[in-house]
């Protein structure tokens, strides 16, 4: 291990957001060294993800100016005195962070944490301060636990997870968040039996995550429904039986035809509230729907309540694929060194210069997972 001295600090390159909309600005700014029990990251790549910019559109309140990115992967540089699970030259992977003391933390609830949207959106720690600095004063950051956004991030040990050196590094960032959110959800929350029928609606990384995840499983009818032909053909690549145009065709009459009558489970990603009721309208008697979009705070959607009473449907809230981080991310990382979850297809590229032009091609679904470069 080695142990940074508690003053020093360094100049880091960083994209930062100052006001609503963006755009991104990268910037140098002044990093802390780590606390106790802190881990100093020299980051590799980081995936940018849907959330990014609900936070830079302030459809969640995150406060500015914020350094934001929430999927990165790097190198440890240094770690506080404290920490035990890691060491300086290990390769890491950056997720959610959780306060580890409240009731579901203690029940090994860690996605659902009292705390989480503090931790995760409030730009601080959790005792309310920062480490980033411009020339003006302090930057919000630890975003996610981590504003992976620049050439360095300050983590806590609980949200830095150890993955092998043998795996592409600049890779694996974004199975910090979409990405195990996706296969998480299938895998872990709705728990896809082999044989199975499962329906995704919405055919972004999410979404597409969770096809590869169903193949995982064992599902035996998978099914995509997107309004993006070039989703939908890479969905049957990553293990998709079946692809629904929902601007051509009712997806639900379409996924009761296919399923004959309707899917054991489905999962909506867009965050549109008229796609999760037909992700609900889809299902199967008993069947089950999650739900991983992420709409505006205080958005509302409707379902049929004795559709779904006298048919025994379950709706169900999923975040981070209710993933233990620790033991999820590296299992992930397995399954794509054995060629069974081939995620690298969804992704594409940019440097951190061009971290406005990935955000755009993001949003107009020119690229399904940007990742941007920012060392090596």
């Amino acid at each position: 291990m080695t142990n940074i001295p508690k003053m020093q600090t360094r100049e880091i390159k960083a994209a930062v957001v100052r006001k609503k909309g963006g755009p991104f600005q990268v910037e140098t700014l002044t990093l802390e060294a780590p606390r106790p029990d802190e881990v100093l990251i020299r980051i590799v790549a980081t995936g940018m993800c849907h959330t990014d910019m609900v936070a830079r559109d302030q459809l969640y309140t995150v406060p500015l100016p914020v350094v934001l990115g929430h999927e990165g992967a790097g190198v440890v540089e240094g770690v506080g005195s404290n920490v035990k699970k890691l060491a300086q030259g290990d390769h890491v992977v950056l997720t959610y962070m959780w306060c580890g003391h409240c009731k579901p933390c203690l029940r090994g609830d860690l996605t659902y944490c009292a705390n989480f949207y503090s931790l995760n959106f409030g730009g601080a720690r959790e005792d309310g301060s920062t480490a980033t600095r411009d020339k003006q004063g302090a930057v919000h950051d630890h975003f996610f636990g981590q504003s992976s956004f620049g050439t360095f991030a300050l983590a806590h040990e609980r949200n830095v997870i150890k993955v092998p050196t043998t795996a592409p590094l600049e890779l694996l960032g974004p199975l910090g968040c979409g990405i195990q959110t996706g296969a998480g959800a299938v895998l872990n929350a709705l728990k896809v039996r082999p044989g199975s029928s499962f329906a995704a609606f919405g055919g972004g990384a999410v979404g597409l995550s969770a096809v590869m995840a169903a193949r995982v499983a064992g599902a035996t009818t998978i099914i995509a429904a997107d309004v993006v032909p070039s989703r939908l053909a890479l969905a049957k690549e990553l293990g998709a039986t079946h692809t629904v145009n929902s601007r051509e065709t009712d997806p639900v009459e379409a996924v009761r035809k296919i399923t004959g009558g309707g899917a054991d489970f489905s999962l909506e990603s867009s965050g549109r509230p008229a796609v999760l009721r037909q992700a609900i309208d889809a299902l199967a008697i008993r069947g089950a729907c999650g739900i991983v979009g992420a709409p505006a705070l205080g958005t509302e959607a409707s379902f049929d309540v004795n559709g779904v009473m006298t048919t025994g449907k379950r709706i169900i809230g999923i975040i981070e694929g209710d993933s233990v981080p620790d033991l999820f991310i590296p299992s992930l990382v397995e399954l794509y060194t054995q060629g069974r979850f081939p995620f690298d297809k969804l992704v594409k590229f940019y440097s951190l210069d061009q971290i406005n032009q990935a955000a755009e091609d993001s949003e107009k679904g020119i690229t399904i997972k940007p990742i941007v470069r920012i060392g090596s």
